[in-house]
């Protein structure tokens, strides 16, 4: 029986990571396990996109090679994240009459007010692409329904829709240079919603939450209530202004600075109160960004399962006080869940992306409520299979 082997990619701007899962199955059914991560530096990008195609390529062959060195496999192909400050999202309302003489809704009429919903928010899209369209609300004569619409009875459809998009220019440089390092990439999705498909639980995305990923140079968030993401938004900050911070405040090299904000230099000349407070005071202006965002979705109160931090920019011990304090909501660093049982599972929320989009490869699932490219997997599929009969 051919193995089932997916592989996730996350291309940050200070690291590059991939895991590398499999699709087992025992006596309590079918699962997934890790089977090999990799990482590398990563040179040549900045916020999410690439500036140095060539240095970022060397990058992901130096992660790529790690993963296959762990996971005992050649890696052919992967699932990329795609996390960049050019992420944006559009909200529009689609409409549709109701074609059947019965009024009885049909998957027709659902796809005519995605059309429509698509069509309205369609000014937004100038030199994006769409990765993900997801129904945040239906209406059927003026009054929200509660799940899928179809075979409800009623003269008119509406469809609320939230399309998140990226710039074209930007995905299409990513994918090139990981083709480049002979990696073809089958699919792809927004990091934050990569990230939550392993951090989160069903019960704290109907209940309300948000998932927040501070990066080396950019933090992301996704807004969930009631199962659906309702917002996924990327900041051009994170860690690395942390850095940047202490460097001037302290008047010392970046490589010090670094040293320093992760406990690793210390002494009486950088006295470590005057360092938290540099670290605390970034963080607060990082979650003063999410909550003036959290007020424009009307969200900033609602969120009874509170926030998850993940990142490397998380790490610090006062990460989870400040975002109480500044966001008035319950707060704590993620976990990791859906394996079943490996001695390379990732440990921490740094792998969060990598591990959730190889996940989202393997199974399929887009509990998420994010529909991505399925038709492009397939027709790319189709391509390469002919291809193979070609002279």
């Amino acid at each position: 029986m051919k193995r089932r082997i997916a592989t996730g990619i996350d291309i940050g701007t200070y690291q590059i990571k991939m895991v590398v899962v499999e699709e087992v199955a025992d006596k309590d059914g079918s699962g997934t396990r890790v089977i090999g991560t990799g990482s590398a530096p990563t040179r040549g990008m900045h916020q999410g996109y690439v500036v140095n195609k060539e240095e970022v390529t060397e990058s992901i062959r130096m992660a790529k090679q790690s993963a296959e060195q762990a996971a005992r496999v050649y890696i052919r192909s992967g699932f990329l994240s795609l996390g960049s400050v050019s992420t944006g999202e559009a909200r529009a309302t689609g409409e549709a009459i109701i074609s059947r003489a019965d009024q009885e809704i049909t998957d027709l009429d659902m796809e005519t007010a995605r059309k429509s919903a698509r069509e309205a928010a369609a000014p937004n899209f100038l030199n994006h692409r769409v990765l993900h369209e997801v129904p945040i609300e239906y209406r059927v004569d003026g009054i929200a329904t509660y799940g899928n619409p179809v075979g409800m009875k009623g003269m008119r459809l509406e469809a609320d829709f939230l399309f998140i998009t990226c710039l074209a220019t930007h995905i299409d440089t990513l994918v090139a240079t990981a083709e480049d390092a002979d990696i073809e990439i089958i699919d792809q999705m927004v990091s934050p919603l990569a990230g939550s498909y392993v951090t989160l639980t069903n019960d704290q995305k109907m209940r309300g939450c948000l998932l927040a990923n501070i990066g080396a140079e950019t933090t992301s968030i996704a807004v969930y209530d009631e199962g659906i993401p309702l917002s996924v938004h990327v900041f051009p900050t994170g860690g690395m202004q942390i850095t940047d911070d202490i460097a001037l405040a302290f008047k010392i090299p970046l490589e010090d600075a670094e040293r320093l904000k992760l406990g690793r230099l210390g002494g009486a000349m950088y006295p470590r109160k005057k360092v938290d407070d540099i670290i605390n005071l970034r963080l607060t202006r990082i979650f003063q960004l999410i909550d003036k965002h959290l007020k424009s979705l009307s969200r900033s109160g609602p969120l009874p399962a509170g926030v998850i931090l993940s990142g490397g920019g998380s790490g610090s011990t006062s990460a989870i006080d400040i975002t109480r304090k500044v966001l008035s909501l319950p707060a704590r660093q993620a976990d990791m869940f859906r394996t079943r049982s490996s001695n390379t599972k990732p440990r921490d929320g740094i792998w969060a992306v990598a591990y959730g989009i190889a996940l989202w490869g393997l199974t399929g699932d887009i509990e998420t409520g994010a529909s991505s490219n399925i038709l492009g997997k397939i027709f790319k599929w189709i391509r390469k299979t002919v291809r193979q009969f070609l002279p």
